[in-house]
């Protein structure tokens, strides 16, 4: 773990990207559910997860803060007609974090073919916007007038 200590007293601001760095560092990697997380324009994202086994009813997705968790539980097992030689389609319930950026929320959720498609959009707001200034357009202000102390 890094001391971010003197990072702290030169900049100002910066908390939320000191804690989102210790998080990182100590999450420990996790492969399952695969997924994926693309661009789909400048603004839009997606992120893909492969959830085979698993209907809309045994998954829940959830945005609190700026954290986006998806968790999938299994209600039962179904029942097997013989006995089970191998068993390769995990069937085991999962919990999966994603760390969302300012001002991306999540627009909607859809299952196709054992994919779980999860749609995101970055909406800034106007005052954050780039905008242009025109060049004298600012109002005349009057000067203030001072007295001298005597």
């Amino acid at each position: 773990m890094f001391d971010y200590t003197p990072l702290y007293r030169s900049s100002v601001g910066f908390d939320r990207l000191f804690q989102l760095l210790d998080e990182a560092a100590a999450t420990e990697t996790q492969s399952y559910p695969p997924y994926n997380i693309e661009r789909v324009t400048e603004n839009e994202y997606r992120i893909t997860m492969a959830v085979a086994g698993f209907g809309p009813q045994d998954v829940s997705i959830e945005a609190k803060g700026n954290t986006l968790t998806v968790v999938g539980k299994k209600a039962d097992k179904p029942a097997v007609a013989g006995e089970m030689l191998h068993q390769g389609i995990a069937a085991r319930g999962f919990e999966r974090r994603f760390q969302l950026a300012d001002h991306v929320e999540v627009k909607g959720a859809d299952m196709d073919n054992g994919l779980l498609h999860i749609a995101l959009k970055r909406e800034l707001p106007e005052a954050l916007k780039p905008r242009q200034i025109p060049i004298g357009a600012t109002p005349k202000l009057k000067a203030i007038e001072t007295t001298k102390a005597a």
